[in-house]
């Protein structure tokens, strides 16, 4: 017997209502250019390779730093459900402030995505994403080029398609540790966002991104809010080209106030 989509979309709403609801209360790049992730994974032994190049401009009381990064991101499908990854990445700060130039290797990262729930009918699924960051040395953890510990993030990823393209949901939560207690006092982060994606053409997709993230360090919380508006050509079934800004600001005082644009490449092969 026919079942029309919108029909079933009706019948799955209070599951993927109850969904948001319960993961919202909690970033990585990995959907480009999005920080929001989606739970697709390579398949067994597909692989995925990732560039990225990123500029903000953050500003706090008069003062600005421009940061560049260059993450590059290497991903292999386990199982048609499991893939594993592993990123390194560059950074750049130059600073208003004297002696706030630096520059050199952030973080290494390794870790893995399980999309261990997936209903057809609702066309619904869900997957778990650890993620694991080597430390940096003392001097480039003084120059705020990354932790000086290893640090980690769990994320929780919800996908829901729909008629007009997907909408993604994350929550997670992270440890951020540091050598210089004093200077850095260790952080724990909670997250949530969410990133409703358009099928524009058959190789055009839109997308928008909003987030909000708590850290908690030394007895502070500080509270940031996001939103990106991205879009993804792609002009083969292997190949997609990204771009996206975002703006972030925190309810530190005084605040700070980011902008941000990023473009990347994502790469497919067997």
């Amino acid at each position: 017997m026919y079942r029309s989509p919108m029909k079933s979309y009706q019948r799955c709403a209070g599951e993927v209502l109850y969904l948001a609801l319960a993961i919202m209360p909690f970033s990585a790049f990995a959907f480009q250019p999005l920080i929001t992730d989606d739970t697709g994974t390579q398949g067994t032994a597909g692989k995925q390779l990732e560039f990225s190049l990123g500029e903000d401009r953050a500003r706090k009381a008069g003062s600005t730093v421009r940061t560049q990064t260059l993450p590059v991101v290497f991903t292999r499908g386990l199982t048609e459900s499991v893939d594993v990854f592993a990123g390194l990445s560059y950074g750049r700060l130059r600073s208003d402030a004297p002696g706030g130039d630096a520059s050199g290797g952030r973080n290494p990262s390794i870790g893995a995505k399980w999309r261990f729930y997936e209903n057809d009918a609702c066309r619904t699924s869900l997957a778990l994403k650890p993620e694991l960051f080597f430390p940096v040395s003392a001097e480039r953890e003084s120059d705020g080029l990354g932790t000086g510990k290893s640090s980690g993030n769990l994320t929780l990823i919800v996908t829901q398609e729909a008629p007009f393209g997907a909408v993604h949901l994350n929550a997670g939560v992270g440890r951020n540790r540091y050598r210089d207690h004093f200077s850095n006092p260790d952080s724990t982060s909670a997250r949530g966002s969410i990133a409703p994606v358009w099928d524009v053409t058959e190789k055009w997709k839109l997308a928008l991104d909003l987030g909000v993230e708590s850290v908690r360090a030394g007895g502070a919380r500080v509270r940031t809010k996001f939103i990106e508006l991205g879009t993804i050509y792609s002009p083969g079934k292997d190949l997609d080209f990204a771009f996206g800004l975002i703006r972030s600001a925190d309810n530190d005082q005084p605040r700070t106030t980011t902008h941000t644009a990023n473009a990347g490449v994502t790469w497919r092969f067997q």
